[in-house]
């Protein structure tokens, strides 16, 4: 039964690794120099810009092209989806979804009074897994215990890797 537990999850993180590799990429790929230009400083705040938005669509769907590279060659143990029956554009719809998530949660923010990186817990952690979901619905809807797993997963996974990044002065902050 753990064993099974244990599968769920890391398949479930394997299938919306395009959402957490979109929602890391704006910060991954800062170092670009073209597109570093606020979407809406007044509404989301100077950080979301279109750079950080076009990269992160574009690494959900060539995360998504991996996996299902692996996926017809065989690497099968993780998979929740059949990735022969999907297009890439699942991929791309899960990173436009992460990161349209997070900018909605961001417009909250900014009404709410809160400055940019100030902590908003638990929004600033499912924001992007709540979008990236809703947005795959428009080509597959995952089952139910993913989407929980997904959104009780992923505020410790994003802890710790925010921590890492600061530790790797690749973020300003822990959060």
């Amino acid at each position: 039964m753990v064993e099974g537990i244990i599968l769920l999850l890391l398949k479930s993180m394997y299938f919306f690794l395009p959402g957490y590799v979109a929602n890391m990429s704006p910060v991954l790929f800062r170092w670009i120099p073209l597109g570093d230009r606020a979407i809406s400083e007044k509404f989301l705040g100077s950080h979301k810009t279109w750079r950080g938005l076009i990269v992160g669509i574009i690494m959900g769907g060539i995360i998504f092209s991996l996996q299902k590279y692996l996926y017809v060659t065989e690497f099968k143990l993780w998979a929740i989806i059949d990735y022969g029956d999907f297009s890439p554009v699942l991929g791309f719809l899960m990173g436009l979804g992460a990161l349209v998530g997070d900018a909605v949660k961001s417009y909250y923010k900014r009404k709410g009074g809160l400055k940019p990186g100030e902590r908003w817990f638990p929004y600033d952690q499912i924001d992007f897994v709540i979008g990236g979901i809703i947005f795959s619905w428009f080509v597959y809807v995952p089952q139910a215990e993913v989407v929980l797993i997904l959104l009780l997963v992923t505020p410790i996974l994003h802890i710790v890797v925010n921590h890492i990044g600061y530790w790797l002065r690749i973020r300003e902050s822990k959060w």
